[in-house]
């Protein structure tokens, strides 16, 4: 899918799902909390996302901190200047360690742009794509992002600031921040295509992105298409992840490894029902009425994100159309 395509039809999201001058979350308003997995490793998130989780709602982003005796690693760096703020004087409370590196997990905007306040010293890791994306495609993400998060949220006085230190595709990248070590790997094509996760081996924690949005009834997005290789990826971090791991998602709260079960399961059943529709000789309209899924509705951006998004995406990857 082209980049003006899918802002196209993300802008659909927010029209149907926010009042016309609220946003489905604010980044004026959210404040960040933080949760500790293990010694040296925490979890920041929405004070409402739990709260929100349970019951299918949109939280803000999510982010985290993992404390070595050298420094720290922060994954994601917000929305604005005000998240950012946040998270860093979390950061400062918490391990009082120098952000060494922070971690973009995907080029969206509430994950990147409060790379321009940390320090000047701080490493970006980003993967290639992302870097790209950002480079070439700033202003019209700030301006989507102004559209759908609103006017003065901090948005238009973002600045690109991108990776000094990138992954290519299937890469792997070990920082040593002195008595901790963490992983950021590139598992395949999971959302963007330059998905970044971050693994805590000792605390058995994992930052997921957005490909894992937050824990069920939260649906995974298509947004780039390739169900088909989204669906492997997620079973291959599946697979990897030790019985006993948490995952703090995209926008969430920690969660265990069986949450991601329910987005397998979902893209499972999206995969074999649109391939019926497929092999019947179906056209796409047809084929989103026919593939309904009201087991995996609850969601509350559920009558977006799988009729008009997901179910045409797997239409078209399986299809070829």
């Amino acid at each position: 899918m082209k980049v003006l395509h899918i802002i196209a039809i993300a802008a659909s999201l927010f029209a149907a799902s926010a009042h016309a001058t609220e946003p489905i979350w604010d980044g004026n308003k959210v404040d960040m909390v933080s949760e500790k997995l293990y010694e040296g490793v925490y979890a920041y998130y929405a004070s409402n996302a739990k709260e929100l989780n349970a019951k299918g709602g949109a939280a803000a982003t999510s982010s985290g901190l993992i404390v070595g005796t050298r420094g720290a690693l922060l994954v994601d760096t917000m929305l604005n200047k005000r998240l950012n703020v946040q998270v860093q004087a979390l950061s400062r409370k918490l391990g009082g360690k120098a952000i060494l590196y922070a971690v973009n997990t995907s080029s969206h905007g509430d994950h990147t742009y409060g790379n321009m306040y940390l320090p000047a010293g701080t490493l970006i890791i980003q993967h290639e794509h992302t870097r790209s994306y950002i480079a070439g495609h700033l202003a019209e993400d700030k301006a989507f992002m102004i559209k759908n998060f609103g006017a003065g949220r901090g948005i238009e006085q973002i600045k690109a600031r991108t990776g000094d230190l990138l992954l290519a595709p299937g890469g792997k990248l070990t920082i040593d921040l002195g008595g901790k070590t963490v992983d950021i790997i590139d598992f395949g094509f999971a959302q963007t295509g330059g998905d970044l996760w971050v693994w805590e081996p000792e605390a058995k924690v994992l930052w997921t992105g957005n490909p894992i949005i937050a824990q069920k009834p939260a649906l995974p997005w298509l947004l780039d298409g390739h169900l088909v290789a989204t669906l492997e990826t997620l079973r291959r971090v599946y697979e990897f992840l030790p019985a006993d791991a948490r995952l703090v998602p995209g926008h969430g709260a920690p969660m265990g490894k069986e949450g991601i079960k329910w987005h397998i399961d979902y893209l499972d059943a999206v995969r074999r029902q649109v391939q019926a529709a497929v092999d019947k000789g179906l056209g796409l309209e047809e084929t989103v009425r026919q593939v309904s899924l009201p087991e995996f509705s609850g969601y509350v951006l559920f009558d977006w994100v799988h009729p008009a998004l997901n179910v045409p995406a797997a239409y078209r990857d399986l299809s070829g159309k």
